[in-house]
């Protein structure tokens, strides 16, 4: 079968083992598979941050002064969660734009095809130790998955409540 190709993958956890409900992998291509792995520790990782950045100004307060002195704008101006989308300045908008289309251009559309999915070479939170870095490795994945759910869940809560918490 061709799904018994990837039981053996890093992310492949207790107590579910390999699930694929839509059956992205059935036809059993380990490039699709690669691609498809990087994507999920892109956007886990995304929602990683996404998740800390839509709590930590609520916990610790927000930067001082100005996100924008022609429009005398400052950071504490601008709301947190969802409603911060329309108080944030159009030039604010572009430079997000612009760095994720920076990101998204140097890190190569098909770093996948060759080593190991996700990996750029940022080596600080990895382990020598080939067991320590599997179990590492797992649980960025993991974890990965659970911010991807919690960020979603954030945004729909404050969407009906006007508060993610």
């Amino acid at each position: 079968s061709p799904l018994r190709a990837f039981e053996n993958e890093l992310g492949v956890q207790e107590p579910v083992g390999f699930w694929d409900p839509l059956g992205f992998t059935s036809d059993g291509d380990v490039s699709s598979f690669k691609r498809r792995r990087t994507v999920e520790l892109k956007h886990g990782r995304i929602s990683m941050l996404a998740t800390m950045g839509y709590i930590t100004p609520e916990l610790t307060g927000k930067f001082p002064g100005y996100i924008s002195n022609s429009l005398a704008l400052k950071f504490d101006d601008i709301p947190s969660g969802l409603a911060a989308i329309s108080k944030v300045p159009a030039l604010g908008w572009a430079q997000v734009v612009a760095y994720c289309g920076f990101c998204e251009l140097s890190a190569g559309s098909e770093d996948w095809k060759s080593g190991t999915p996700g990996d750029y070479g940022f080596k600080v939170l990895t382990s020598s130790d080939p067991a320590e870095k599997e179990k590492k490795l797992a649980a960025e994945i993991a974890n990965g998955r659970l911010a991807m759910v919690a960020i979603i869940g954030m945004f729909f809560q404050d969407g009906l409540t006007g508060s993610a918490w």
